[in-house]
Parts: C-alpha cells; structure tokens; sequence
C-alpha cells in the first residue's frame, strides 16, 4: 500500500501548479480515468456481447416453442446456443469486478491512520474545505451541511443524482429495446441464479452511489463518483 500513496503523492505533486490544495482529489480522479481505460477492451467487448444476445434471440424464441413443456431441456439448449456462439450473460459483469481492487485499495489507504509505521500524510489533502479522509457525517458536525465542507458533499450529491438520472434512462431504454433478453427466460437469464433479480434491479444501481459518497471516505467517493460518470458516457457511447 506504501507504493499505491507514493504513486498517489506524487501525481498529486504533479498536478500542484494546476490545482492546488486539490491536487491529491484531482490525482484520485485521474487515477480513477486510467483504471477505466483499462477496461474499456472489456466495456467494448460486453456491449458486443450485448448486442449478439440480442441477434440470438430468433433461435431462442424457436427452442422456447420446441421445449416449451421441458424447461430443463429448454435450459440446457439455451446455455447449449450460448457456448456454441460464444456469448456469456455474465460478461456485462466483468469491468465492474476487475475495478474492485482499485476501489478497496483506495478505501483502505484513506482509512488508515498510518502507513508503513508512518503517518498517512495522504489524509491531510482535501477537497477545496473537505479532508479526503473524512466522511459525510464528519462535515455535518463541522459547519453543517450549509458549511465549507459541506458544500463539497452537496456538489457531489447533485453530480450524482443527474448521473443517476441519466443512467436510469440509458438502462430503461436499453431493456425495453431488448425485452425478450430481459423477461423470464427470454435469454436464459434464469438459467443463472439470481440474474432476473439482478437485471430488474440495473436501472437502480447508479442512485446505490450516492450512499457511497454519505458514507465513505471522500477519496472513495470520488473514485464512485468519477466511475459511475465514465460509466454512463461510455454506455451512451458503446450503446448508442
């Protein structure tokens, strides 16, 4: 972890002519970018695999009919179809997954108190007036949410809630452009534990953020925030 707030340290004092006392949040949003770029092969290749699910829905509809009094071999020929065309309905799920390391490593850096046997010089950065360290409730009891640092938090909150916003309706739109993916059994999805209630929960999961910026450390929630925003651009740009 040492190595991980040198980097941060250091892009920080890179970005210290551009931005100030904000340079180490600035650092965490630029970091954020790079974690996305590297996903984005597998954004791209999940927004294909999408998009043939979709084609394959003709066969599927046609085994629907053949199997329509055997769901187990109804099933097994779906998951059958998918292998044959290389089409996973769990490759959606992947960038989310691989970014997870970067999430909890930066959660875990601005929650510690100490960092290789020496205080963590990472928690005196801040936001314009609120410490990366610290949490929603802390800004609260320190000027209210009308105060400096408060303010901080309520810019996010609004940046978050066009986000989700947003997303809700890219998500809304592109479940009703595929109905027959997402209705039970349309594409196997069933087929899955869990993945129907998965799937009627996606067009919720971007407003799951602003929860995250209430109670994280302010360094994790702009890391959330930064995602969850390349997120909806990327799939109005993949999906459109």
């Amino acid at each position: 972890m040492s190595v991980f707030a040198s980097l941060v340290e250091r892009l920080a004092d890179l970005l210290q002519p551009l931005c100030g006392a904000s340079a180490a949040a600035a650092a965490i949003v630029l970091f954020t970018a790079f974690v996305r770029l590297l996903v984005h092969p597998l954004s791209r290749a999940a927004a294909r695999g999408q998009k043939a699910r979709a084609e394959l829905q003709p066969e599927i509809a046609e085994l629907r009919r053949k199997h329509a009094g055997n769901p187990e071999k109804l099933q097994r020929a779906v998951l059958e179809l998918h292998a044959r065309e290389k089409v996973s309905p769990l490759s959606g799920c992947l960038p989310s997954l691989l970014q997870l390391p970067a999430f909890f490593l930066l959660y875990h850096l601005f929650s510690s108190g100490t960092i290789g046997g020496r205080p963590n010089e990472l928690l005196g950065h801040r936001l314009f007036d609120a410490p990366l360290g610290g949490r929603w409730t802390d800004a609260l009891g320190d000027g209210g949410p009308l105060g400096g640092a408060g303010l901080v938090y309520v810019a996010l909150f609004a940046l978050v809630a066009v986000v989700a916003v947003v997303s809700y309706r890219l998500t809304k739109r592109t479940m009703a452009a595929n109905a027959a993916l997402t209705a039970a059994g349309g594409d196997g999805a069933e087929q899955v534990p869990g993945m129907a209630a998965l799937t009627r929960l996606m067009p919720f999961m971007s407003f799951f953020t602003l929860i995250t910026v209430a109670v994280m450390p302010l360094a994790a929630a702009l890391y959330m925030v930064t995602s969850t925003t390349w997120s909806v651009a990327e799939r109005a740009v993949l999906h459109r």
